[in-house]
């Protein structure tokens, strides 16, 4: 190529960066300017869906524009997912996701990955947290953390506990928890948290974790029993309750969250603006009061504190399943 040619080229080149900033900011600065979706790649009736019904008002009002629900379950939430890594950056669609979104890909290799967590996506909000208790049926005789590992020890394997599926959290916390205390037990899978919770309470299994505002009449009835805290710190919502980390539990942090992504490649104003609109989400009384009866904490972080927060979780999640050797199907 000769000079005045490369010189061209380089004109060119120039120019079309110049256009797509120019089309970015532009974007940027008039979005939103018709409705947006928000992805859940769940199915109807889950928590993450009575949450942004919950939402949605108040989003309309900060956005200016309708807020569309576009439900996309299947395979492990991956095909919501997967959706949205390819939809257009332009911040019309989102994605909500809860832990298993940063689970899902610890049980594939890097190099076969369903989707990227890190990579693909931008991070806009981490909206909620809810603290999670390990609990037991008083068929299994224990009434305290320090009772259960003993009962544990004393008889390898033959504690039944709940998971709300194969390779879900609820199941990789268990396989955590057992490993790090140097116990066994055995794993009943279910296919939700639902059935899981049914049988639990009947004591056809013997423990399983729980997050406070689904178990807490059985709690206050007497018919399972909260022995531990499963989250580092202690939760107001039960500031009695003893950590695993206090019993010595070293490590151990399991925090159920919702947050929201956009495409990677999002101009950062949009994510900025859809962030803006989570936080003042998260700052609506109306709203506070109804998530915290439901012992959530409305948290609306910022895209870098939810970029931060995922990271650690992605590498946390991929430590525990190989550590443990979990597989998907089981």
């Amino acid at each position: 190529m000769d000079k005045s040619r490369m010189l061209m080229w380089i004109a060119g080149i120039g120019a079309a960066l110049c256009y797509s900033a120019g089309w970015a900011q532009s974007s940027a600065a008039n979005f939103p300017n018709k409705p947006v979706t928000i992805v859940l790649p769940y199915t109807t009736g889950a928590s993450t869906d009575i949450e942004t019904r919950l939402y949605m008002p108040r989003l309309m009002e900060n956005l200016g524009q309708p807020v569309l629900i576009d439900y996309r379950p299947g395979a492990g939430s991956s095909l919501g997912t997967i959706y949205v890594s390819k939809a257009a950056p332009d911040g019309y669609t989102i994605l909500s996701v809860t832990p298993g979104f940063s689970v899902y890909p610890a049980f594939f290799p890097l190099d076969k990955l369903p989707y990227d967590p890190i990579k693909e996506f931008a991070p806009i909000s981490l909206v909620n947290k809810r603290s999670a208790m390990l609990l037991v049926h008083p068929s299994l005789g224990v009434k305290t953390f320090p009772e259960y590992l003993a009962y544990a020890r004393a008889h390898p394997g033959d504690i039944n506990f709940g998971t709300s599926g194969g390779g879900g959290i609820f199941h990789i916390v268990g396989a955590w928890l057992h490993s790090a205390t140097n116990t066994k037990a055995t794993f009943i899978h279910y296919k939700g948290a639902g059935p899981m919770n049914t049988d639990l309470i009947a004591g056809r299994v013997h423990v399983a974790p729980g997050l406070p505002f689904v178990v807490a009449p059985y709690v206050k009835a007497g018919k399972v029993l909260p022995i531990a805290a499963m989250t580092a710190e202690r939760s107001k919502y039960m500031p009695d309750l003893k950590t695993l980390a206090e019993y010595g539990v070293t490590d151990y942090n399991y925090v159920s969250w919702s947050g929201v992504l956009a495409p990677a490649r999002t101009p950062e104003a949009i994510v900025n603006r859809w962030s803006a609109a989570f936080a003042f989400v998260a700052k609506a009384p109306e709203v506070i009061k109804k998530m915290e009866s439901d012992s959530a904490e409305m948290v609306g972080a910022t895209p870098e504190q939810f970029r931060q927060s995922l990271a650690v979780e992605v590498a946390r999640w991929r430590r525990v399943v190989q550590e443990n050797n979990i597989k998907l199907e089981e």
